[in-house]
């Protein structure tokens, strides 16, 4: 069963940094695009960043542009994302999601298996 679990979640200051990380289960990552989303509270899931299957291709969200790094280690099934600079207005719950297609595209319609989420909050 194809399963997709976050963690590395939790509550931090503003400036401060967090890893996420989105580790598979049931499948390998090696040929699919990693997604990561992020849903505030009346708010719509947005696409915040997406890898490649090798790596070679990823995808901003340009409101985390230089801030937050996406990263893979397929050895490891996992998919990370580093986000550094945290803001107030990152805070949302982060999910990964995977797609077969091919390319960094980002549009939460595009993929398929959602892990539960992990709960950012950027609070002093």
């Amino acid at each position: 069963q194809l399963q997709l679990v976050e963690s590395g979640g939790g509550l931090v200051q503003p400036g401060g940094s967090l890893r996420l990380s989105c580790t598979a289960s049931g499948f390998t990552l090696d040929y699919y695009t990693i997604g990561w989303f992020r849903q505030a509270p009346g708010k719509e899931r947005e696409g915040v960043s997406c890898i490649s299957g090798s790596g070679g291709s990823t995808n901003y969200a340009d409101s985390v542009k230089g801030r937050f790094t996406i990263s893979r280690d397929n050895a490891k099934n996992t998919v990370y994302l580093q986000m550094n600079s945290l803001k107030p207005e990152d805070t949302a719950v982060y999910y990964c999601a995977e797609r077969e297609r091919p390319g960094s595209t980002c549009s939460p319609a595009e993929f398929g298996s959602w892990g539960q989420g992990t709960q950012v909050t950027v609070s002093s």
